[in-house]
């Protein structure tokens, strides 16, 4: 495999290149960084110009900032603070019109006039809003009256005035209560039933069943729906300030270029540097919330929460203060922005303001420290079919920690599975990659040597032209057997270029979804201005995620907007679902590139035979047509209006849950797997010191077991050892 000198040798001018293009912005944005009496006016001058300036001389397909896209960018703005047109007036859209194509001399360095104006006719929009709710919620409502409403905002325009609007949310308020209002009454048809039964059977009920008018249950449906407004509203108007909508603008503009290309504010910057590293620093507490407040589920042994012995599970966070600063007051906080505020830098303090189940306050100082999320890294389990053990991974991303030199790197960990397994005896193993978005290119790259000899993995080429081929160079296997990667339409990226190798090498079966999500782009961070930490992971004003390469298969094939086709395909859910890159207008074309010279894998089992028998055996299958005919049905209804009259919508509810209900049951695995985990996690599985993490990890065996998808990729497996047979006989 690959070694971390070859690696570095044969990418020595992307590294050179990549201080060029870091370190020539950090002297661009701090010619101006240091002054403190800068005014939040001059300093998104900035930061927007400067941005502006990187994506047109640094991204791999730059589009031209001019009045085309500036109009681009109004359209994309509004859509991202007003998503279901019913926030702006038709007349607001058209007094904001006078910016449509002079947000592009804004970007190139003009004054920002455009977002300051959207922003104060937005607050005033929500303000009216909110009085507007409850004005409606107030009232009691009349299910029996014949209206509908259209809830695909693509197919609907702003609102031509006060009372259109008022009419608009009206309907959206009344089909959230009638939403709630027919689940009550299922509720009450339900619990009368079973009272009625236990009565006849002479047993105790296992509560007293209390009847409710359909008045009543009108009531409790509209507080249900007033109470959850109103907590939205709460979390909006404590976090939603004017930074929040200013960053949603700066990724309007990024998001033309492309989907990927995004604007991180500071903290979000160390949320995604944390996510591909697995490591935090933290205080060692899994955080929920329910309508108290945001609350400690579970504690980490060992961790600093654990080790005060002053926090404990059910302890509501009413405020979160960074050392002796000014506490912040997180009522209506969702559960991720109250995580932000507690995770930072390693030996910092944080002072969180609990309130405990007796009701006293107290405020308990912590550090942080090195957090480990573990349960985001690679695990596998082993899978038994009368005498034959088949072994299975999941991957749920290509993470990598390269700011540590204990960091966790996923191609190393699933050697680590791979060799678990091994001791196992498993005669072969399936790769889970489904829902992996991707992550760590170089480590891909190794993940496909573990699996292959040596040979070309991945091309990369930049906006100039010039391409580059990622090899396993190093001779030698980790494992030679039979081998499945699952995929879905959520595969992307790094899950791409691992899939495609194995299918183009015929290392392996790809199977899942017709096809994968279809990112053949590769980003990097570029920072803005100074480390706020010792690791440089949060920046002072936050980073941009750039496109700046495309990758290829070996074939030289993009996998951009086609990714990659399953060998064999299960049904799938989501299939009709348009979630794809394809789906996206600011998505880079798809094309080709020269193949590159590779050798493939040698075995005695025909791939294209064992995937045309089982692709056959599924598109005949009764099951899987009327799957396939159901999904189209229920694909079809997305544009369907939602009915605000009780009978019509009760009767369209049932028919739209038989059919999903029909397709739920056709791929529930009728008998369950027998699934175990390997000898060497058992003391993760079944002796682990957190119990909480030793529930979820057994809840995971759990899942497995009834997945028919992965019984189905363990049963094509079997087809290998089959196909070995026919192919030595004949």
């Amino acid at each position: 495999m690959y070694t971390i000198m070859t690696y570095v040798k044969q990418n020595k001018w992307k590294f050179l290149a990549t201080v060029v293009l870091v370190g020539g912005l950090f002297f661009a944005f701090n010619t101006f960084q240091n002054n403190s009496n800068e005014s939040l006016e001059i300093r998104h001058r900035k930061l927007l110009s400067t941005i502006g300036h990187l994506l047109e001389s640094e991204h791999y397909n730059p589009r031209k900032i001019d009045d085309d896209f500036s109009g681009e960018v109004f359209d994309a703005y509004l859509k991202a603070l007003d998503p279901e047109k019913n926030m702006f007036l038709q007349s607001d859209i058209d007094s904001l019109a006078q910016f449509k194509k002079s947000i592009d001399d804004e970007i190139h360095g003009s004054k920002i006039e455009f977002q300051p104006n959207v922003s104060r006719m937005y607050d005033r929009r929500y303000q009216e809003v909110k009085q507007i709710f409850e004005s409606i919620i107030k009232t009691p409502f009349d299910f029996n009256i014949d209206d509908s409403i259209k809830l695909d905002a693509d197919s609907i325009n702003y609102a031509l005035n006060l009372d259109d609007r008022y009419t608009r949310w009206y309907k959206i308020i009344k089909y959230k209560s009638l939403e709630r209002y027919t689940t009550l009454i299922e509720d009450r048809a339900a619990r009368e039933k079973s009272s009625k039964l236990a009565d006849t059977a002479k047993t105790k009920a296992a509560d007293k069943f209390v009847y409710k008018s359909d008045a009543e249950l009108e009531v409790e449906a509209r507080n249900t729906i007033a109470k959850s407004y109103r907590k939205r509203f709460e979390q909006q108007d404590k976090t939603f300030n004017q930074e929040k909508k200013f960053d949603l603008f700066l990724n309007s503009i990024t998001g033309l270029m492309d989907p990927h290309t995004d604007y991180f504010a500071p903290v979000e910057k160390r949320s995604f540097t944390e996510q591909m590293s697995g490591v935090i620093y933290g205080i060692g507490a899994q955080l929920g919330a329910d309508d108290n407040g945001v609350k400690i589920a579970s504690i980490q042994p060992g961790g600093p929460a654990w080790k005060s012995g002053q926090l404990l599970v059910n302890d509501v966070i009413t405020k979160i203060a960074q050392g002796n600063q000014e506490p912040v007051d997180i009522a209506g906080y969702e559960v991720t922005d109250a995580v932000k505020l507690i995770r930072g830098d390693l030996g910092t303090e944080v002072r969180l303001t609990v309130k405990k189940p007796d009701g006293s306050i107290k405020i308990i100082a912590l550090r942080r420290e090195k957090i480990v999320l573990d349960e985001g890294y690679a695990r596998s389990a082993v899978i038994t079919k009368g005498t034959e053990k088949i072994g299975y991974i999941l991957l749920p991303d290509f993470y990598a920690d390269f700011e540590r030199e204990d960091g966790h790197r996923c191609s190393k960990d699933v050697a680590e599975e791979v060799k678990k397994l091994k001791a196992e005896k498993v005669s072969s193993i399936i790769i889970d990659v489904r829902y992996n978005g991707g992550g760590s290119l170089y480590e891909v790259v190794q993940m496909v040597g573990l699996f292959i000899d040596k040979g070309p993995v991945v091309q990369i080429r930049d906006k100039e032209g010039r391409s580059q081929i990622l090899a396993d160079e190093t001779p030698g296997i980790l494992y030679d057997g039979p081998l499945v990667v699952m995929v879905n339409e959520f595969s992307a990226s790094a899950s791409e270029i691992f899939a495609g190798a194995i299918q183009d090498y015929k290392r392996g079966i790809v199977v899942g979804s017709t096809s994968t999500y279809g990112k053949g782009t590769v980003q990097r961070n570029v920072a803005f201005g100074k480390p706020m930490d010792s690791l440089g992971i949060q920046t002072e004003y936050g980073a941009v995620k750039l496109t700046f390469q495309k990758f290829y298969r070996i074939t030289g094939s993009s996998t951009q907007k086609k990714g990659v086709e399953s060998d064999v395909v299960f049904p799938d859910e989501y299939e009709l679902l348009k979630y794809r890159e394809k789906d996206n207008p600011s998505a880079l074309n798809w094309d080709v590139i020269q193949t590159v010279p590779f050798q493939a894998w040698k075995s005695n089992y025909n791939i294209a035979k064992i995937a045309s028998a089982a692709n056959q055996k599924i598109e005949t299958d009764t099951n899987t047509i009327k799957f396939k005919n159901n999904l189209k049905w229920i694909s079809a209804q997305m544009d369907h209006p939602a009915y605000l009259k009780l009978d019509r919508y009760q009767q369209y509810k049932k028919q739209v849950q038989a059919v999903i209900q029909q397709n739920e049951g056709i791929l529930k695995l009728n008998k369950l797997m027998k699934v175990d985990a390997a000898k060497g996690d058992y003391d993760k599985f079944y002796n682990n010191p957190d119990k909480t993490k030793q529930e979820r990890y057994q809840a995971w065996l759990k899942l497995v077991a009834k997945d028919i998808q992965i019984d189905e990729s363990s049963n094509l497996l079997s087809a290998f050892g089959n196909m070995n047979t026919v192919v030595k006989k004949s």
